[in-house]
């Protein structure tokens, strides 16, 4: 399962894992944000969906229940962004929100932010490749990826 992205003079990017931020990015207040279930639904048949999170909350598994994803709670973004070394920076679209998503998201092949409910990290607005306004958005991007590519080229 892959997905490839062509960026006009750039490598072309196969994309293996779509990394995902909870708090802020997939939820507020600890509760799932309409719309993302069935997304994420559709993007687990291309590609691996895992979900790191310090669950501040303590809601993501419970939010997560029965949906195609890993879930793994981590401390720190330096976790989230070891955890991306190990599967591969250049295989990963990372989706985040916070402060502790700069390192996985500058790490990403794609890194996009949502500036959403909860807002957004200003340091990680400076990393990210992208910027939307609602996860639904970031989402779609992954299952339409043309939209990707009209954005990033150069």
């Amino acid at each position: 399962m892959s997905l490839k992205i062509k960026i006009p003079n750039e490598p072309v990017i196969t994309i293996t894992h779509l990394v995902l931020d909870f708090s802020g990015t997939l939820a507020t207040n600890g509760i799932l944000l309409s719309g993302v279930a069935n997304r994420l639904t559709k993007i687990a048949e291309q590609l691996k969906i895992v979900v790191l999170t310090a669950d501040t909350y303590g809601m993501a598994a419970q939010s997560l229940k029965g949906m195609p994803c890993e879930v793994h709670v981590v401390q720190t973004g330096h976790e989230k962004a070891e955890f991306i070394k190990r599967i591969g920076t250049q295989n990963v679209i990372a989706i985040g929100n916070g402060q502790n998503d700069v390192d996985m998201v500058r790490l990403a092949a794609v890194g996009i932010v949502v500036v959403g409910f909860e807002g957004a990290s200003g340091e990680l607005i400076l990393e990210a490749r992208m910027i939307v306004c609602d996860i639904c958005v970031a989402l779609d991007l992954v299952l339409n990826p043309i939209r990707l590519v009209a954005t990033l080229r150069k």
